[in-house]
């Protein structure tokens, strides 16, 4: 058992450039495909049309503005097929379930439905791999770049941390494989634990 962690230097990248450089290397994932480890209990979107709903207490709104993406996430899903790649995701989930979780568990849900891989890691499943330090959020493109990404302390996006060397890509991606294998599909996950949940007291200086 290994945890998905680089070893060897990276290089950071500020905000546009990780996006800028993430977009470069996506659409040539390949064979070995796009691989995530979510780890963060709790992320700010803002500017995601559905999260701000979320995100001023409208629950139902919030569900439709994910409902509407439908269309977009099937184009976007078949065209990542016509690429000759599939996205594969580990999604650590603690409990209770927060607020934050329990808006972007819809979301992944609809994404599942449309052709994402998503598997879901909880408590022990989770705890296996952080004898050392919490796991970081890692992308993993194809054999060729694989990122930490950052967050600011408010949990918004703020860039990344570039690894190219082979050798580290490989084992970080045959982790999150391993990692994957061992959740619980997102589908089934969902049923239980999420679907029949009350809509979230939104605390803001919580999420």
């Amino acid at each position: 058992m290994h945890s998905p962690q680089a070893n060897g230097p990276g290089r950071r990248l500020g905000l546009d450039d990780y996006l800028d450089d993430f977009d470069r290397h996506f659409w040539r994932s390949g064979s070995e495909g796009f691989w995530k480890l979510e780890r963060q209990q709790s992320f700010r979107e803002p500017g995601v049309e559905s999260w701000e709903a979320f995100y001023q207490g409208h629950w139902d709104e919030a569900l439709a503005l994910i409902e509407r993406q439908r269309g977009h996430y099937e184009e976007y899903f078949r065209r990542i097929a016509g690429c000759g790649f599939a996205l594969h995701r580990v999604r650590c989930v603690e409990e209770p379930i927060s607020s934050y979780l329990q808006w972007e568990l819809h979301l992944l849900h609809l994404k599942a439905q449309c052709g994402e891989d998503t598997r879901v890691l909880t408590g022990a499943g989770i705890r296996r791999y952080e004898a050392q330090r919490t796991l970081s959020e890692i992308v993993v493109l194809g054999s060729s770049v694989m990122y930490e990404v950052l967050y600011d302390d408010e949990g918004k996006l703020a860039g990344g941390i570039r690894f190219s060397d082979p050798h580290d890509i490989s084992r970080c991606r045959q982790a999150i494989q391993e990692m994957h294998r061992s959740g619980e599909p997102l589908d089934d996950f969902f049923s239980r634990h999420v679907a029949r949940l009350p809509p979230p007291t939104v605390a803001k200086e919580q999420i």
